[in-house]
């Protein structure tokens, strides 16, 4: 009782008050964020709920039909899904790298190379929509994509459904689970399912939220500190640190002026909608996981985190950091990392 009540107790000091100072400067100035009392008892319940704030901590399950993400699980990680045996899902959306491929842009069927950095398919079903510029709107539509793109898989529904007919272990847990069996609608459920399962909780931010305060050292609450006061939650917010808005790459100053070489894949969410409003509009990444998935952007072109961070504070939010900020954001931001998803391999 005694432990309950101090977590208690703590994880309503930090909800109500470092994000009610949040929320009183606008998002703009820094909270004062809470430590762990001197000699005090730090423990966590996983199922303790948050008392709100820009960032919740990511849910510890994910109620789904276990069957389906079995059935997702193998079809994810099937090449025989890819028009030549050579590609799955899991080609360019590794486990073992975070959930992305570790590759400024994925190779496909017969060695082709793609035009963007493939995303971490870690915590995707919280994004509210999927790819950089936000063309599938669901899980399951967007599961289509990459099977039919020639870059990709190459792959069309015929040749999907016709090698799951005559598979026995498909026909035999499609019939289980669907009435209608083997069909697209079917296989994007199932794989979308299954990436629904791809969850990374208890990251030791998550168990700082959740009233563990002392998860986080002084200088990844500072790092925290810093990315609330230089702005950088304005875009980076919600459970998955990101993934719920569009933003503009160079939104203070011009990023593609300053790298050169425009290409069509940095036209982002225009190449969607047509409309000027759009153009360089991109999804905003979560930043769950980040330190395991560089390179950065949609382009692939930033290597590491200190990097990433000087230059998103440049573009983004017109300031400079000094090397100590940006050595603790870096610190910060890798607390990010939760637990590898089970139901993955």
């Amino acid at each position: 009782m005694k432990n309950g009540l101090l977590v208690g107790l703590w994880a309503a000091t930090l909800a109500v008050g470092g994000i009610v100072a949040w929320r009183a400067t606008g998002g703009s100035a820094a909270a004062t964020l809470p430590t762990a009392p001197s000699g005090g008892e730090a423990g966590e319940d996983p199922d303790m709920p948050f008392l709100g704030g820009p960032i919740p901590p990511l849910p510890t399950r994910m109620r789904l039909d276990p069957r389906k993400v079995k059935l997702g699980d193998q079809l994810f990680h099937d090449v025989n899904l890819s028009i030549d045996g050579t590609i799955s899902c899991a080609s360019c959306h590794d486990l073992r790298k975070g959930g992305a491929d570790g590759r400024a842009v994925s190779e496909g069927v017969a060695g082709q190379l793609g035009t963007l950095n493939s995303p971490t398919v870690l915590n995707c079903g919280f994004n509210f929509r999927q790819f950089w510029d936000g063309r599938a709107a669901t899980l399951e539509e967007q599961v289509a994509l990459p099977l039919h793109d020639p870059r990709e898989m190459g792959s069309t529904w015929q040749h999907v459904l016709a090698f799951l007919a005559r598979t026995p272990v498909y026909t035999q847990a499609f019939a289980a689970l669907y009435p209608e069996g083997a069909t697209p609608q079917s296989v994007a459920d199932a794989i979308g399912t299954y990436e629904r399962s791809l969850i990374t909780p208890n990251s030791r931010f998550d168990q700082y939220l959740r009233g563990r305060l002392d998860a986080l050292d002084a200088r990844e609450i500072h790092g925290y500190e810093l990315f609330i006061s230089v702005g950088c939650v304005t875009c980076h917010q919600g459970v998955n640190l990101g993934g719920n808005m569009f933003q503009k790459l160079g939104k203070t100053y011009d990023f593609f002026a300053d790298r050169g070489a425009p290409q069509p894949r940095d036209l982002g969410r225009f190449n969607v909608t047509g409309l000027e409003a759009d153009k360089h509009l991109f999804k905003v990444p979560t930043l769950r996981n980040v330190h395991l998935t560089a390179p950065y952007l949609h382009d692939g072109s930033v290597h590491s985190l200190p990097q990433v961070i000087r230059l998103m504070a440049h573009f983004e939010l017109g300031t400079t950091l000094q090397d100590s900020e940006v050595d603790a954001m870096a610190a910060f931001l890798e607390t990010l990392t939760g637990d590898r998803p089970v139901a993955g391999r």
